[in-house]
């Protein structure tokens, strides 16, 4: 069984006489970047695996994302879904719930080329196996036809929004590589397993790069794919190359060492988020530059509604308006972030609500007191001593019970620790300070992140919490998964156990509109519900910014996300002497 494994492997591996070679090269040969116009990028870790099945660290995908290719990827400018290995849009039939995908001629590395057939089997070992990752997004398709090499027709098993922005852009897999791989594994005990432990040393690539050499624990050196589709075309206006010979990626365990690196002109781009303590010296530095781009990021409160007083409406609200906003993006954030008023990020622009409601917008801090004081006081709270006296004058609450007068049990705000993430441990103790004005008696409790999330996620046991998703999908169909009831079970994405049956029968119409613009409707309408009903309160989107040698390389394509994207890295050009 282990020789059958070994054997299926190597059709994705160059074979003994590679391995020789590199065993025999000397160990830190690093390519030498002056013979050829290899950019250098930094990585704060090694890739784990360049299995693309098994590929869940951001390091992974960075590399792979020039590896294997979808049909469809995001252009720059409006996010919109632009062909890719596609040729053209896709074609609906709604009666039939059919799409039809015609595809661009293109080949794989190895000269052979890419077909239909390439994209069905992508989707047949999705479905055979129950890939986590993939699953979701191809469960629901009924069959997939390939009337011909360039043609590709999926049949629906009824209508799914996220087949257009998650099935078309999952990355497809050469399937002259792995059949021989899924043949084997596909009738034993853990067949997925099996796949997912695949030593993948020598991908197929579709895409602009290919890989060359991965020297452990110091670089992996991707080469100039000469049988890139794209070379040469000019797609949602970008002339694509690629324009250079390959990439270095070089792991530096810390962000000082890469922040240094750059500074020296060692690698041309460090491709993660600088922290705002290095901005100042990154910025003064010659030939560095700053580029900031805009994330798909939501930083939030959440509210637990299973317990007293965050069941009450008017209780949330009145955190809401204490919440100071603007304070936490310009004195914690210290202006990296914008303001956040919806579960959409404002970044995604065709999605995000401008409409929703927004609390405290424009007030004081006494201003922001006396309206939310004025708000529990109607709801039925009392004080031994208001916040705000007969005079209206701002003193501070002391002791504030619910409305059947009982007191309030001391709250207590879950957060990820001051040296993980500074910014949501500040963001804690502030709510807390601003509760205390309003007599609510509350503590910020820093934990571990592991710890937070069981606490929150799984065993319910909170009163309100700080966290964050740093890389939210484009497809905001996560609304209905972080809020409809059905999810509200431990382990389950609707972690404040909120429920409302007519935010459920919005959420799932909108799971199933393939118009975009009537789903867009729905996406709206559900935004609004949520922040009227404050199950989560948005606070900040943080801002990213990246650095790279400007005097290596020009031509980068910002988009929301950053710089580094597949855009960029087949426009970049070397920066010629003299300019």
């Amino acid at each position: 069984m282990l020789k059958n494994m070994s054997n299926s492997a190597t059709l994705c591996t160059t074979g003994l006489t590679l391995f020789l070679f590199i065993l025999l090269m000397p160990i830190c040969s690093v390519p030498s970047v002056h013979a050829k116009n290899y950019i250098k990028i930094g990585l704060l870790e090694e890739p784990k695996t360049l299995n693309v099945w098994l590929a869940t660290d951001a390091w992974s995908n960075k590399v792979l994302s020039q590896i294997y290719q979808p049909l469809y990827i995001r252009e720059p400018k409006n996010l919109d879904l632009t062909p890719w290995l596609a040729a053209e849009k896709p074609v609906y039939d709604s009666k039939a719930l059919t799409y039809t995908v015609k595809m661009r001629p293109a080949k794989w590395s190895d000269g052979s080329e890419l077909t239909s057939a390439d994209v069905a089997f992508t989707g047949y070992l999705i479905k055979t196996l129950k890939v986590p990752r993939y699953l979701s997004n191809w469960e629901f398709i009924e069959k997939i036809e390939t009337p011909d090499k360039q043609t590709v027709r999926f049949t629906l098993r009824e209508p799914k929004a996220i087949f257009l922005s998650r099935t078309l852009t999952t990355p497809i897999i050469q399937k002259k590589c792995w059949h021989a791989i899924l043949e084997r594994v596909k009738d034993l005990e853990k067949p997925l397993l099996e796949v997912l432990k695949q030593k993948i040393t020598s991908p197929k690539s579709s895409g602009p790069f290919v890989l060359k050499e991965w020297h452990r624990g110091a670089y992996i050196f991707l080469e100039k794919n000469e049988h890139f589709f794209g070379r040469g075309k000019e797609i949602a206006g970008y002339h694509l190359g690629p324009h250079i010979d390959g990439i270095i990626f070089k792991f530096f365990g810390t962000s000082d060492a890469a922040v240094l690196a750059l500074m020296k002109g060692s690698i041309d781009m460090f491709w993660w988020g600088l922290q705002q303590g290095y901005l100042a010296d990154l910025e003064d530095k010659e030939n560095v530059k700053i580029y900031t781009s805009e994330k798909s990021a939501l930083y939030y409160v959440g509210f637990n509604l299973r317990k007293k007083p965050f069941n009450d409406i008017q209780f949330r609200k009145a955190v809401a308006l204490i919440t100071d906003k603007h304070f936490i993006v310009k004195r914690i954030l210290q202006g990296y972030a914008l303001q956040a008023d919806s579960i959409v990020p404002s970044s995604n622009a065709f999605w995000y609500d401008p409409n929703v409601p927004k609390y405290g917008e424009g007030l004081t801090r006494d201003e922001r007191i006396r309206k939310a004081h004025q708000l529990l006081k109607e709801a039925g709270y009392t004080w031994e001593e208001p916040p705000v006296n007969a005079e209206g004058e701002i003193v501070g609450g002391v002791d504030m019970r619910l409305p059947d007068g009982s007191e309030i049990e001391r709250l207590t705000i879950l957060t990820p620790p001051a040296d993980y993430d500074p910014q949501r441990a500040m963001v804690g103790i502030m709510i807390q300070e601003w509760l205390k004005m309003l007599g609510i008696p509350t503590t910020s409790k820093p934990m571990p992140l592991g710890s937070l999330i069981q606490q929150v996620k799984t065993r319910h046991d909170f009163d309100l919490f700080v966290l964050g998703y740093g890389n939210l999908s484009l497809d905001p169909d996560y609304l209905r998964n972080f809020f409809v009831s059905k999810n509200n079970k431990p382990k389950g994405w609707n972690t404040s156990g909120y429920s409302n049956p007519v935010f459920d029968r919005i959420a799932n119409a909108s799971a199933d509109a393939m118009d975009r613009e009537k789903r867009q409707k729905l996406i709206w309408e559900m935004q609004e519900i949520l922040m009227q009903d404050l199950p989560w309160l948005p606070l900040y989107t943080p801002k990213l910014a990246e650095g790279v040698r400007e005097d290596r390389f020009s031509g980068w394509v910002s988009m929301v996300g950053g710089i580094g994207n597949r855009w960029s890295f087949s426009s970049i050009k070397p920066v010629k002497k003299g300019d």
